[in-house]
């Protein structure tokens, strides 16, 4: 990927658009492995992507770093295209996964969609993987996802932080969206990356970075803005879930997103917890009025607009 600084041999990202998560594929003579699969819709591109990259060479191995639908929703595509493909997941959610539980595995009560996909071996923290002719060191990362990990390759102080840090901040912390607190292990996890000293860090959305001590600094303020508001949290959160959907549909009929995001167990669970003392309905219209405000969609009147940069 041109202007990524210091990826070592065998290391290339395909950085996508918000819908999806970031895709790293490490390669060596004996393996191909993709961290992470995008979104469902992206699927067709993620073949493609990968396609353009390996040839005629098969992906061997798919690793995901949590099973939000943005980072394993091409899961199921991949194993087709892909029969004998090795999938491992963290151990966390290995069983709902088994069962096919989506309300567990939070598609359901987020509106998102997910088509099953199986898995042959966890991810368990602790481990050494070696991939791209370099080892590999799993961390857990709990915070935005309790189950969640982070990849980490010391020889060239590489991390792949998942949604634990970003340039700009960190995933939603979904355990506080249910009421579940979390925020204590955002801290955790930024300590944890502060203590591996990373050079170069691949998150799961947007550009691979260097400056991870003021990355660092920035996710800190956001968290510690999160934890003295709760509320202001809660609407992110809220936001996130709606531009989600948004970017998914492109434009949508304002009646008939409204039908979905009324009907979402997410949103209806934050409006009763954040709802400022107002019905769902009017809660719902001020938080895409935020969104609207802030650049991120337009309202025609009849038909909401993704806007995206």
């Amino acid at each position: 990927m041109p202007g990524v600084p210091l990826l070592p041999p065998g290391v290339q990202v395909f950085e996508r658009g918000w819908l999806s998560s970031n895709n790293i594929l490490l390669t060596d003579a004996d393996s191909a492995t993709l961290v992470d699969s995008g979104y469902v819709t992206h699927s067709a591109q993620t073949l493609a992507l990968l396609s353009q990259a390996l040839g005629a060479r098969a992906l061997d191995r798919l690793v995901n770093t949590h099973l939000h639908s943005d980072h394993c929703g091409g899961n199921a595509a991949l194993q087709r295209h892909y029969p004998a493909l090795e999938t491992l997941i963290p151990p966390g959610m290995a069983e709902d996964v088994k069962a096919w539980r989506g309300a567990a595995l939070s598609y359901e009560p987020t509106g998102q969609n997910c088509p099953p996909f199986q898995f042959t071996g966890l991810l368990q923290p602790g481990s050494v993987h070696r991939w791209a002719n370099t080892e590999w060191q799993v961390h857990a990362a709990p915070g935005h996802d309790p189950h969640s990990v982070i990849l980490f390759e010391p020889e060239h102080r590489l991390l792949i932080s998942a949604d634990a840090l970003w340039q700009n901040g960190f995933g939603v912390v979904f355990p506080e969206l249910e009421g579940i607190a979390a925020f204590d292990e955002v801290a955790d996890s930024l300590d944890l990356i502060e203590a591996l000293d990373p050079a170069l860090v691949i998150p799961g959305h947007g550009a691979p970075f260097t400056g991870v001590t003021e990355a660092l600094a920035f996710a800190r303020q956001k968290l510690e803005a999160f934890a003295q508001t709760p509320e202001k949290h809660g609407r992110y959160g809220a936001k996130v879930l709606l531009k989600f959907k948004l970017l998914e549909y492109g434009s949508v009929a304002k009646p008939d997103f409204k039908t979905w995001a009324l009907a979402v167990p997410y949103m209806q669970a934050l409006h009763e917890r954040y709802g400022q003392g107002v019905d769902r309905a009017t809660w719902l219209d001020m938080m895409l009025a935020e969104l609207q405000r802030s650049g991120a969609l337009h309202d025609d009147g009849a038909v909401l607009h993704d806007v995206s940069n």
